[in-house]
């Protein structure tokens, strides 16, 4: 009986998941819910998209070190891997410049401080804040596992974990497995075994995202609701015009000179796409992104592996390329500091560099506040955005997940190793396309 229903779509489970979620929100917010003062409701809401992004963070530690660690042993059997490497790390740094470009220009025309609703009471300086040497300090493992551990109150011991350390343990150790040779075999043997059992308990936890969309979403309908957009509301329009002008502009401009599709692009990269608007996540995401990049998009393996985790740590052009640039002018506007050429052009270069120094620490304030000593501007302006921040962290998270797909997809074409039979296929039924490798996996998203 059951089995003659209609089967529905993993891409309408999770759209039904975001108007239920605003709904929700909605309702937990006219019964009083607010972040102050929680009702069951809303803490339920919280409960369920908190646990979803948390049980993929669990995830991401032992996959990019698999992944990674097989990606290199395979990397052999792929030509020029260096030349690979660089493309990538070349593109990261041309979407960069082109991304804060954008930013730079919206906020020239938009004129993000005039009419702001903040006083100079709001100013306050962040409790992170980037440096320069934070690439130096965060690169280096401070352990096997790249665990770190932070004392709360009451005695409590909160985990977190740094993905540039992990990449950088998983890089020297696939480095070691290639110079040993065949004595590494079992152990590159047992690495790919437990690769595989990873990314099926990755299946099943990426099948509870519809749910997590109702909680992600009510969550932050009743946390934030919609009336602070007000006080700030043309630094927040300024912020989400130049995201879409680089997800809408620039990277279909990219796509169409690549000679790929633009419509086959966003349909195989949205279930990252959405997941990284509802979860705010680049790293919680990291998972869905490298998923979609390879199996919907046609990226081999091999390389996805290695340059979706390394875009996930540095690729940023929501959180360090267009909002900073927009940010460090409505700071510059609100405490009456006129910026130069020399100004702009020190944007561009935090921009394309920045997220590589904050690689350990990142993050759209760490970004910010790098952005704005740099400058010489009062760190304070931090303070003034805050109302937002949860708001605009929505869209800078999936022009983020957006463009960690993107680059990986255009330098495998310029490659000649894009996998056009996947990337052209029809989009239909559920996250990811099946094909025999994974007969018993979940199949692409209806576009």
């Amino acid at each position: 009986m059951l089995s003659r229903l209609p089967r529905v779509s993993f891409g309408t489970q999770v759209l039904v998941g975001l108007v239920l979620g605003v709904v929700l929100g909605l309702v937990a917010r006219a019964t009083g819910a607010s972040a102050e003062n929680p009702t069951w409701l809303s803490q339920t809401l919280s409960i369920i998209g908190s646990t979803f992004v948390t049980l993929l963070r669990t995830i991401v530690p032992p996959l990019v070190f698999l992944a990674i660690v097989s990606s290199i042993a395979n990397l052999r059997e792929v030509t020029d891997a260096a030349r690979l490497a660089w493309s990538t790390l070349l593109w990261f740094a041309v979407t960069a410049l082109v991304s804060v470009g954008i930013g730079l220009v919206v906020g020239w025309v938009v004129d993000p401080a005039r009419g702001a609703g903040v006083s100079a009471a709001d100013a306050a300086e962040p409790s992170r804040t980037g440096s320069w040497l934070d690439f130096l300090t965060g690169i280096v493992p401070a352990n096997v596992l790249g665990l770190s551990a932070r004392g709360g109150d009451e005695g409590s011991v909160s985990l977190s974990f740094s993905v540039l350390q992990i990449l950088v343990l998983a890089i020297a150790v696939g480095v070691a497995v290639i110079k040993v040779g065949r004595e590494a075999e079992p152990f590159l043997t047992f690495t790919r075994s437990a690769l595989t059992v990873v990314q099926k308990v990755l299946w099943w936890v990426i099948l509870l995202a519809p749910l997590a969309t109702v909680g992600l979403l009510g969550n932050a309908v009743v946390s934030y609701g919609w009336t602070t957009i007000g006080s700030l509301g043309r630094f927040t329009l300024a912020v989400y015009v130049g995201l879409l002008l680089v997800v809408g502009v620039l990277y279909p401009v990219l796509l169409r000179l690549h000679g790929l599709s633009v419509r086959q692009f966003f349909t195989g990269a949205w279930p990252a796409i959405q997941l990284g608007f509802v979860s705010r996540s680049s790293i919680g995401t990291l998972p869905v992104t490298q998923a979609v990049t390879e199996r919907n998009l046609g990226v081999p393996r091999a390389y996805s592996s290695f340059a979706v985790p390394l875009g996930a740590t540095t690729k940023m052009d929501g959180c360090a390329a267009v909002y900073p640039a927009i940010a460090a002018i409505f700071v510059a506007q609100f405490f009456g500091v006129s910026l130069g050429v020399t100004d702009y052009l020190l944007i561009a270069f935090v921009a394309v560099l920045g997220s590589a120094a904050t690689a350990g620490v990142t993050g759209a304030t760490v970004m910010l506040t790098l952005t704005l000593s740099t400058l010489g501007l009062p760190l304070e302006g931090v303070g003034l955005l805050l109302a937002v921040d949860p708001i605009l962290d929505m869209g800078r998270t999936a022009t983020n997940v957006a463009g960690q797909a993107l680059v990986p997809t255009i330098v495998a074409r310029r490659q000649g190793i894009l996998d056009r039979e996947r990337y052209d296929a029809p989009r239909q039924g559920d996250p990811w396309r099946r094909d025999e490798r994974d007969a018993d996996e979940p199949v692409a998203v209806g576009g």
